[in-house]
C-alpha cells in the first residue's frame, strides 16, 4: 500500500471541508494541539507542509530543517488559515510530484523518501485537523482507504485488524483510546522507507 500526492490532496481537502463548518468561530479562543489554540495549530500545519517541501528542495547536507518559517498574518480569519493550509498542501504536493523518486531528505524521525513525506503530510493534516475539530465542535470524515494506506505506511507496527481505519490512525497518534489496547503515548511514525534497516526516532507531532 502506497501513499501518494493525491492522498495528500484528499487529506487536506477532507480537513478543510470539515473545519470550514466552523469558519465563523473565533479560532483563537478554542484549543488545538497541545497548548496551541486552533488558530495557532492551523498556522503550524501550514508551516509544516511548506517546511517539508523545503526539505525536499534544499536537501540540507547537515541534519537540520531549512532555516525559514511560514507564518499567517496576525489578522488572518479562519477561512484564510484554511487557505494557508491548502496552499501548504499544494506546494508540498507539487514538490512531491516533481522530485526524483529516489531522493531522500532529512527529517528528525529518519531520512524520508517521497512516500514518507507524502505520508507525513497526511498525518500532520489529519491529526492536527482532528485536534482543531474537537476544539471547534465539528467532525472530520476522511476517506477510510486513505487512512488505511497512511496507517500501513507510517505505522507498520500497528495492527489495526477490523478497527475503523480513521479510529486506528487516531489511536496510533495517541488521539483516542481503544479498549484492550495500550496507550500510544510517545508514538513514532516511520518516515524512512519500509525496507530501510535504520531505526525510527520519536516524532512527537
Amino acid at each position: 500500500m502506497t501513499v501518494t500526492p493525491d492522498d495528500l490532496d484528499a487529506a487536506i481537502g477532507s480537513v478543510t471541508a470539515g473545519l470550514g463548518h466552523a469558519s465563523d468561530r473565533d479560532w483563537s479562543a478554542v484549543p488545538g494541539t497541545g497548548e496551541l489554540t486552533a488558530w495557532q495549530t492551523a498556522e503550524h500545519l501550514g508551516d509544516c507542509l511548506i517546511s517539508y517541501a523545503g526539505l525536499l528542495i534544499a536537501r540540507p547536507s547537515l541534519p537540520r530543517f531549512v532555516c525559514f518559517e511560514a507564518v499567517a498574518e496576525a489578522t488572518a480569519k479562519p477561512w484564510e488559515l484554511l487557505e494557508f493550509v491548502t496552499v501548504g498542501g499544494r506546494v508540498l504536493g507539487a514538490v512531491l510530484r516533481t522530485t526524483d523518486p529516489d531522493v531522500r531528505a532529512y527529517h528528525p524521525s529518519g531520512e524520508a523518501d517521497i512516500e514518507g513525506f507524502a505520508g507525513m503530510g497526511c498525518v500532520e493534516a489529519l491529526v492536527h485537523g482532528e485536534d482543531m475539530a474537537r476544539g471547534l465542535g465539528v467532525t472530520l470524515d476522511p476517506p477510510r482507504d486513505l487512512c488505511s494506506r497512511v496507517l500501513a505506511r507510517m505505522f507498520p507496527d500497528v495492527d489495526a485488524g477490523d478497527i475503523d481505519p480513521w479510529t486506528a490512525l487516531l489511536w496510533a497518534t495517541d488521539r483516542t483510546d481503544l479498549p484492550g489496547r495500550s496507550s500510544r503515548a510517545g508514538w513514532q511514525w516511520r518516515s524512512a522507507p519500509l525496507d530501510d534497516p535504520r531505526p525510527d526516532r520519536p516524532n512527537g507531532s
